[in-house]
């Protein structure tokens, strides 16, 4: 029997990630950079398509692989109403609710759409996996204290899953049998409780909750943030940016790069200040997340880029040892999250769902 084969598309606003499989074997893996001149040609997002299909196309070519003899493609996407986790196959539906723009904009919703147009017309099986819109909330969970606004499951749902089904299988276990609470630490940090394989309760790393990261100024007092709304000195966009993309880290040292910031930090008690400040928040974040499951935790996990620096997450170890074992899976699994969605979906151990 031929190895299922599948390619996995991840996009971001300036790159393309892909990654060529034979089950579960990744063969071929790339990142394409996009420079912001051939981007500004475009004026709305979706119509990237065509450009980045072309180079999916390129890079497919270049690797002497054609596109009928794939089985699945995978993409990281897309901004639908929420929905519980899980493979669903691209369809006119989900296209439609992404173009709309209702539930959120980025660039994975041009890869689903690349990848539903790749496969028209053939065998191929097109699907997302654990899109970002993923939510698996318990119902109090929701309630922020106010019902005009309401708490939203937003965070890295990809990578958190992933790394929750890696860890099991190392340990030779169950994903759906575990309580974990896994923190991802990128330029976003989320923090989610994962009870029995859903992930029911998370910090929202997009519009301002939990703690602040790189460039993300997570929660933030409440009533100062209004008044600095109604200050006359910032307008919409300006306040939006300084919560994402001008907070945390890149608001207190104008640096976002955590590698430099913890080689400054052995000779600036700033800048150390400033990084035991965000592992303090991270791990506030994760002993409430061991309230949510009862103090019934497996283990917790560390995720991301962050997670390479030795430095930081000895300092985690030390804080949070007493919750559970913590275990450090450093960078992102998404490409492999994405190639193992599908494959199960082909073999038929994963139920393929549609909106």
């Amino acid at each position: 029997m031929k190895p299922y084969k599948i390619l996995a598309i991840n996009l971001g606003s300036t790159s393309t990630k892909l990654a060529y499989y034979e089950e579960d074997a990744c063969k071929i893996k790339t990142a394409l950079e996009h420079s912001v001149q051939d981007l500004s040609a475009f004026t709305d997002l979706m119509e990237q398509d065509g450009y980045r299909r072309a180079a999916i196309e390129k890079f497919l070519g270049d690797n002497g692989i054609s596109v009928g003899e794939l089985d699945a493609i995978a993409s990281r996407g897309g901004h639908t109403k929420p929905l519980a986790g899980g493979v669903y196959q691209i369809n006119e539906t989900m296209l439609e609710q992404q173009a709309s723009g209702l539930y959120g904009r980025h660039a994975c919703d041009v890869g689903s759409k690349i990848a539903y147009n790749m496969a028209a017309g053939t065998r191929l099986l097109a699907v997302v996996v654990d899109p970002p819109v993923t939510d698996e909330f318990i119902d109090v969970a929701r309630l922020s204290g106010h019902p005009g606004l309401p708490r939203q499951s937003r965070f890295h749902a990809l990578n958190h899953r992933a790394t929750g089904k890696r860890y099991a299988r190392d340990k030779g276990k169950k994903y759906e049998d575990l309580n974990l609470i896994i923190a991802h630490m990128g330029g976003g940090i989320t923090v989610a409780a994962h009870r029995c394989g859903k992930m029911i309760d998370a910090t929202n790393g997009i519009d301002g909750d939990g703690p602040f990261s790189t460039n993300r100024t997570g929660g933030l007092p409440v009533g100062a943030l209004v008044d600095l709304c109604f200050s006359g000195r910032y307008g919409h966009k300006e306040i939006k940016k300084m919560l994402n993309g001008e907070g945390g880290l890149t608001a207190y040292l104008k640096e976002n790069d955590v590698r430099t910031i913890v080689a400054k930090a052995a000779s600036d008690d700033y800048a150390r200040l400033c990084l035991e400040g965000m592992n303090y928040q991270t791990c506030k974040e994760i002993a409430a997340m061991g309230a949510v499951l009862a103090g019934k935790v497996d283990a917790i996990i560390i995720t991301g880029g962050i997670a390479h620096s030795k430095m930081i997450t000895a300092r985690m170890k030390d804080q949070l040892g007493f919750i559970a074992p913590v275990a450090l899976y450093p960078g992102e699994n998404e490409m492999d999250a994405l190639a193992l969605g599908a494959l199960e979906a082909l073999r038929g151990n994963e139920p393929l769902k549609s909106l």
